[in-house]
């Protein structure tokens, strides 16, 4: 029996059965290889009281999040523009200068915090995983290595490091404890402070069907009508949204304290809302249908690989990406179908993708290997890495797209 992370109601209503999978990110050593391996159940439930859709719990933060966690945010460049532009948006719209402070939950590397830096706006970071706080330290930035929530947040108030504005990115779906976490922007924002927070939007998860996007790190999947509830139970009240494109298509939410009252609600907030309860996000039947999609997506996965392989044809893959490792196990694609993956992060070279044990290679493989078809696997940046490694159609190569359909792109 489960239990919604938020309003403790029990979770009667299933939303994605993946089966079992080894944590995404838990990417496999030569000498780990002959050792066993754990898998963790991959499924998702909606709680019909809050709408908040979550993984099943079997795995805690610091096993999913360790210290040597291989996500590194700067290795996407077009990640890099996306946050710089960020950066000069929040600057203009609320007026940061030498007086302010801005402090990021989940800096990783400092792919944005670096941004604020440069502005010599004074800033900080707090980010769990030592390998990326680490390389955040080597920017100059300063990091708070700890897990984030009320305890951290009420210390540094005690320090008077209170904050302007603060930003989290792509870390809201991260948190097992979403209450205490979200509380936790309650305590460390100024009286008049922004808190924005941006998320992988759940309703384009479900009609483009991005359900690659499920991974034990996720452990929440994210409307605006859940994240709404949650924020005002916890001492947030939201004031603005907006549309992105990044990671699928995302909501960046714009929150101040909710006795504040600073900042007028836009339309856009019920706008999407609205949007949301058309579209089926306040009824159980929408998430029932889901579970067909992925199951059609593995059949085509596989067919193509597997004529592919009848007909002569090279496969690699690019981008050792949570979201691949999901669609690899998910269709059960081993190095026989798919004998390697490429990725630029120097820290997941040399290893192999959890579950499939696929080889994890640098980018001269490719270049040397000269595949017929090149499989993206973080579709998300799939104009990125086209335009990246164009020059494969210089001996007749293709690139290839699972999601939300196969595609074959000449």
């Amino acid at each position: 029996m489960m239990y919604c992370r938020h309003c403790n109601h029990e979770l009667q209503h299933p939303f994605l059965d993946l089966g079992s999978a080894p944590p995404s990110n838990a990417y496999l050593s030569k000498a780990s290889l002959s050792e066993p391996e754990v898998w963790f159940p991959l499924r998702v439930m909606v709680c019909n009281h809050c709408w908040l859709v979550q993984t099943e719990d079997h795995a805690g933060r610091e096993v999913l999040f360790s210290k040597d966690y291989a996500y590194f945010s700067s290795f996407s460049s077009s990640w890099l523009v996306h946050n710089e532009r960020y950066v000069n948006a929040m600057e203009a719209r609320f007026g940061l200068n030498e007086n302010s402070c801005v402090v990021e939950i989940a800096a990783n590397d400092g792919y944005m915090l670096q941004y604020v830096q440069a502005r010599k706006i004074p800033c900080y970071g707090i980010e769990p995983t030592a390998s990326t706080a680490a390389a955040a330290r080597a920017k100059g930035l300063c990091i708070e290595e700890e897990f984030f929530g009320v305890t951290l947040a009420d210390r540094l108030v005690t320090q008077g490091r209170q904050a302007d504005l603060t930003a989290a990115n792509n870390v809201l779906a991260h948190v097992p404890d979403i209450n205490d976490f979200v509380a936790g922007f309650a305590r460390l924002l100024k009286q008049q402070g922004v808190a924005t927070f941006e998320f992988p939007h759940l309703l384009r998860m479900i009609t483009e069907c991005q359900f690659d996007t499920a991974y034990h790190e996720h452990y929440s999947y994210l409307s605006l009508h859940a994240v709404r509830t949650v924020f005002e139970a916890n001492g947030l009240a939201i004031f603005d949204v907006e549309e992105l494109p990044t990671h699928g298509g995302s909501l960046r939410v714009f929150a101040q304290c909710l006795d504040s009252g600073l900042h007028k609600v836009e339309l856009s907030v019920e706008n999407i809302l609205l949007r949301e309860k058309t579209a089926g996000l306040l009824s159980t039947e929408l998430y029932a249908e889901f579970m067909r999609q992925p199951a059609r997506v593995t059949r085509e996965l596989l067919s193509f690989l597997i004529n592919a392989a009848n007909e002569g044809k090279t496969v690699g893959a690019y981008g050792a990406a949570a979201k691949g490792n999901t669609l690899l196990n998910f269709a059960g694609v081993r190095p026989h179908l798919l004998p390697y993956v490429v990725d630029l992060n120097p820290a997941k070279q040399g290893k192999y993708m959890p579950g499939s044990k696929i080889p994890i290679v640098d980018e001269a493989h490719l270049r040397s290997q000269r595949p017929d078809y090149v499989l993206i696997l973080p579709w998300n940046l799939s104009d990125e890495v086209m335009q990246q490694l164009s020059y494969i159609r210089e001996w007749g190569g293709v690139f290839v797209t699972a999601i939300p359909s196969l595609k074959v792109i000449a």
